[in-house]
């Protein structure tokens, strides 16, 4: 069976309902990104950060699966689908995909605010009382700005063995992720999916550009990979 490695972004959930991580303003509904997504900005105030990622597992609850993940899902009926996503909701998950590797973390996990922590799940509300084992606060489990990437590792061994590589709904700007797609083997085509997709600079692959959402972009990636196979 081929391998497929799908690499996902904030245009595949915001489909589904789940806002974008900036706007136009660089704002994250209203708060500037370092104040909820730093950990200089968890230190200087930790209540506004708990009751901006609250606010945001509470709005997962509310969303369901678009047609992009439920047919990536669909895929694993034909292909060994791997799918590396940048997104922190559990959409691909809920549309039933089986392997799938969150590089920024979780929203429906927390974790100890220490060197050698514990990762827990958690779908309530994450208060200033709520402690670990070891009664350390316990913090979201997303890997902030300028926070080490752990997932990095096996993300780029990941690639390395696709056979397929797919780009979906994600700008390409934000690092380490967007240097995956530079890991794939240079005979392997790679397919990109974007309403409005970049100029994809020094790649050595064979590329289509399917410019369109995932919505209608993922069963369209779906027929042409049937047929390739």
């Amino acid at each position: 069976m081929k391998k497929l490695v799908v690499l996902t972004g904030a245009g595949i959930s915001a489909e589904s309902g789940i806002k974008t991580f900036r706007d136009a303003n660089g704002l994250w509904e209203g708060h500037d990104v370092m104040a909820v997504a730093s950990y200089e900005g968890w230190l200087k105030n930790k209540t506004l950060v708990l009751d901006f990622y609250n606010q945001r597992r509470r709005q997962l609850q509310e969303v369901k699966p678009n047609l992009g993940h439920i047919t990536l899902a669909e895929l694993e009926q034909d292909f060994d689908v791997h799918i590396i996503t940048q997104n922190v909701d559990n959409l691909h998950e809920q549309a039933g995909s089986n392997k799938v590797l969150h590089l920024h973390g979780e929203l429906l996990k927390v974790r100890s605010d220490h060197p050698q922590f514990e990762v827990l799940d958690w779908t309530s509300d994450l208060n200033l009382d709520d402690v670990d084992s070891k009664g350390k606060q316990l913090r979201p489990h997303i890997v902030w700005f300028g926070e080490a990437v752990p997932a990095l590792e096996e993300a780029i061994s990941i690639v390395e063995t696709a056979d397929y590589l797919a780009v979906i709904g994600t700008s390409l700007q934000v690092y380490p992720a967007a240097g995956l797609m530079h890991y794939a083997k240079r005979n392997i085509p790679v397919f990109y999916i974007d309403p409005k997709p970049v100029t994809i600079y020094d790649l050595q692959n064979p590329l289509e550009v399917i410019p369109m959402n995932a919505t209608d972009g993922v069963p369209f990636l779906k027929q042409k990979l049937l047929v390739l196979r």
